[in-house]
């Protein structure tokens, strides 16, 4: 047997919509980012791009276990001496839902040029809505505890 190596033009890349209502951020994160790196590949390689986009609709109705809600955090800095402000989960979601999920699976992707471009095939919206009804994306239901079958 030989190892089969895909170059990049290759790369069969699919669409994908997840549903985010009443699921758990850190479990809808980790499914997101395994389909956006692409894992489940049978010629995944981890020096390769090998992911599909997916479309995150109703991210304003994901949620969070335990008293996270209340404890959860998100940081930022003015760059300032002691410019350092925290916003809560609540006052985050308010504001812009979209980060949220954003920045979850952003933790969960390599940090370096290959991530960011994981990260452009990442598409999250605050309502049921999404403008990519002509890449005709296929609903993918993330069921907890198991690995979404494509």
């Amino acid at each position: 047997m030989k190892t089969v190596v895909v170059n990049a033009e290759s790369i069969e890349r699919r669409w994908f919509v997840v549903d985010a209502s009443e699921l758990t951020l850190g479990r809808l994160a980790s499914k997101a980012a395994q389909i956006l790196i692409g894992k489940g590949k049978v010629a995944y390689s981890p020096n390769q791009d090998h992911g599909d986009y997916l479309i995150v609709v109703n991210a304003d109705k994901v949620r969070l276990s335990g008293t996270k809600p209340e404890t959860k955090g998100y940081f930022r800095h003015s760059m300032y001496q002691g410019g350092d402000k925290i916003r809560s989960f609540e006052e985050q979601m308010k504001l812009d839902s979209t980060k949220v999920v954003t920045h979850a699976v952003h933790g969960m992707v390599s940090k370096n040029p290959r991530g960011r471009a994981i990260m452009r095939k990442l598409f999250v919206y605050r309502g049921s809505e999404h403008p990519h009804a002509a890449q005709q994306p296929k609903e993918l239901k993330l069921a907890v505890g198991r690995t979404p079958v494509l």
